[in-house]
Parts: structure tokens; C-alpha cells; sequence
């Protein structure tokens, strides 16, 4: 283990709430910095384990100390993977946990990983196969230094490539946002929607959630609004709106909560839930009621995001995972997370992916200063 880095397994789900204040201090230092790795989001995450994703899960955060000095966290978990492997996994991890990384800054990167590799030897950690990380940005250097730690072991290292998250680098002002990162058509139909929306007959509103709002109320007008859409009802089961509501309530709790509606004549028409979180708007899900489409109440209503993003000076516009059309329409820029696998094994060949060994080290950092 790396001298002076002291690193404890933490079976008690109580860790989310002892180490808060110290571990988002950290996060604000980290070499990734989401909404998804803070301490209250990622307890909401396990208190329903992601919306009943893993019923059978064991909890394992690694916490090291320098000199009594929280220096990283490993929020990890213990389950059986997808492919039936026994592996330890991001708490937040698959599906509803857009971003994953260690928290852990820059400085202490290298030496966090090689010891945490060697803490995971050791006999108090539930048996595991494989170091299963989902969602980790293409742009965060833990990439780099896991493929750095596990060869310095012998360990085999491969990651592969999950999906695009378009982010849109956000300018001064809308205009030159329109035109300097839309093309022409796509300029000219978000205007003219805009127009239709603001001077038809229909009195369409927006309006963003507050602290004076029935925060309960309005979390659960978002659910219903989200399952008109038949692919996203049968999504939300019982479980899954309870986690959405225990990561609504986190959010709301320390101040990023960005959850908007778009009324026609008083009626909710499309919503957006958001995390305000770090100079950056994360775009985390939408819904929508099929009767008002013919004024496409969703892009209308992405259209006014934009805009109050700008106005209020952020820096890029997070669509997150996927790569809807959509989304690169209104200049979304595209990027991507990685599966990134470490195996004691001295082979990569049944892990699948591609030796992480030769990732670039020097890729910029995930947010712009």
C-alpha cells in the first residue's frame, strides 16, 4: 500500500452522512465533479439501490487518509454483474447515474488508485472477480491511472466505450449561440416554434420550481407527467419513482434542484428535470404529454432552458447519455463514457474491451475551469 495513505472498507450505510461535508469539500477538488458522485445523491441512490436496479448488493466505500486527511473515496458496492460475474461496481451505477468516477483530486490520483488496487486484496472485501466501473467520462485522468496501477501489478485493464453525452459549451449571450452553434435550419425551426408558442391563441408559460413550491407535489406532477410516454411508464415501477423522488428531495436539500414546467392555458405540458450543479446545467430527463406535440412543447421548453442557462451565465448545457438527434440539432457536441474492467487476471482476453493500459494520460480535465 502506498505509504502514508491509510484506506478503510466502510460496510455502513451511514458513511453517505458521517463523511458529507468532507466528501463533497473533496469532490470540489476531484478529478471529476457531478451532481451523481455527492454524498447525498449517491445515499438517495442507495437507499433504493437504484430504483430496485440491484436487489442484492453489498455496501463497500473505501475511504483513505493521509495524516487523518480524507484524500479519495472509492463509492464501490459488490454484486453479481451483468454477465454473472461477482465484481464491484460504482455506487450509482447503471442506469440512472449519468457520471461515475473516484472522488479523489488530481494530486492523489496515482497513489489512490495503486492503493486501493492492493486494498482489494485484502480478506474483509466481499469476493469479487472484476472492478466493474460504469459511466466514467472519456475526459477524467482515472482512466489513465487505473490502467497505470493495474499493469504496475500485472492485472489486466480494458475499457470500452458505452454511450455519447452531447454537451453544449454555452457563449455570452442567445444570439450568438443560435448563430455560431446551430445550423441554419435547425436555427430557423427553434425560432419559428418559439414564435408559434409566444403568439398563438394558447397561453404557453414556463416556470421553474421554487423553494415556496409543495416540492412532494410537484416531484410527483413530474412522475405522471413522465409516464404518458409508454416506454417511460412502464419504467417507472413503484421503486423507480421512489428513487426519483428520494433524489428529487437531495437535490432540492442542497440547493441544484433545477425541475421546470411548460403550462399551456394553465394545463402542464412538457417538464424537465435538471441538476444546477457546478456552472453547468445537466439535462437529466424529460416528459412530455403527447396531446399538446403539435406545438412541440419539448423543444420549446429546451429552447427556454437554453436561454436561462445563458442569461445566467453557465458554461455548457449537459444532455447526458444518449445520442438523440435532438440533442447534436441544438449543437450538442459529442463526448463519451466508458466501461473501464480491472481483473487480477494476467490475460485481458475474457473481459472483452480494449487494453486501457495505453490510455492517454493527458486528456483534459471533465470541466473547464
Amino acid at each position: 500500500m502506498t505509504l502514508g495513505m491509510q484506506l478503510d472498507i466502510v460496510r455502513d450505510p451511514a458513511v453517505f452522512d458521517v463523511l458529507k461535508d468532507e466528501w463533497n469539500d473533496l469532490l470540489a477538488r476531484g478529478v471529476s465533479r457531478t451532481p451523481f458522485q455527492r454524498a447525498e445523491y449517491q445515499r438517495a441512490w442507495w437507499e433504493h439501490r437504484g430504483g430496485g436496479e440491484w436487489p442484492e448488493a453489498e455496501l463497500c466505500v473505501v475511504v483513505a487518509r493521509d495524516a487523518g486527511r480524507l484524500v479519495g473515496i472509492a463509492p464501490l458496492f459488490a454484486a453479481t454483474n451483468r454477465e454473472g460475474r461477482r465484481a464491484l461496481l460504482f455506487v450509482g451505477s447503471i442506469e440512472i447515474s449519468d457520471y461515475l468516477d473516484f472522488v479523489v483530486a488530481c494530486a492523489e490520483l496515482d497513489d489512490f488508485c495503486a492503493a486501493l488496487l492492493e486494498r482489494l486484496t485484502q480478506p474483509d472485501v466481499p469476493p469479487w472477480e472484476v472492478l466493474d466501473l460504469y459511466n466514467l467520462p472519456a475526459a477524467s485522468p482515472t482512466r489513465a491511472a487505473l490502467g497505470r496501477a493495474a499493469a504496475a501489478r500485472g492485472w489486466a485493464a480494458t475499457e470500452m466505450k458505452l454511450q455519447p453525452c452531447p454537451v453544449i459549451p454555452l457563449p455570452g449571450d442567445w444570439e450568438t449561440y443560435l448563430n455560431t452553434q446551430v445550423e441554419k435550419k435547425e436555427r430557423q425551426e427553434i425560432r419559428r416554434k418559439l414564435r408559434r408558442a409566444e403568439g398563438g391563441e394558447q397561453r404557453v408559460t414556463w416556470r421553474l420550481v421554487g423553494a415556496d413550491d409543495d416540492l412532494a407535489a410537484e416531484a410527483d406532477a413530474f412522475l405522471d407527467l413522465m409516464a404518458l410516454t409508454p416506454d417511460k411508464a412502464s419504467f417507472l415501477t413503484p421503486a423507480m419513482r421512489a428513487q426519483f423522488r428520494a433524489i428529487v428531495c437531495a437535490a432540492a436539500g442542497h440547493g441544484y434542484l433545477h425541475l421546470t414546467f411548460l403550462e399551456v392555458d394553465g394545463v402542464r405540458a412538457a417538464a424537465y428535470l435538471s441538476f444546477d450543479f457546478g456552472n453547468r446545467l445537466y439535462v437529466y430527463n424529460s416528459a412530455i404529454d403527447p396531446r399538446f406535440n403539435a406545438l412541440s412543447v419539448g423543444w420549446v421548453l429546451l429552447a427556454y432552458l437554453l436561454r436561462w442557462s445563458i442569461a445566467n451565465k453557465r458554461t455548457a448545457f449537459d444532455f447526458m447519455r444518449g445520442g438523440e438527434d435532438y440533442k447534436l440539432r441544438f449543437g450538442g457536441v459529442p463526448a463519451m463514457i466508458y466501461r473501464v474492467q480491472i481483473s487480477a487476471k494476467l490475460h485481458t482476453g475474457d473481459l472483452g474491451g480494449e487494453s486501457l493500459v495505453t490510455a492517454n494520460p493527458g486528456e483534459a480535465e471533465f470541466f473547464p475551469n
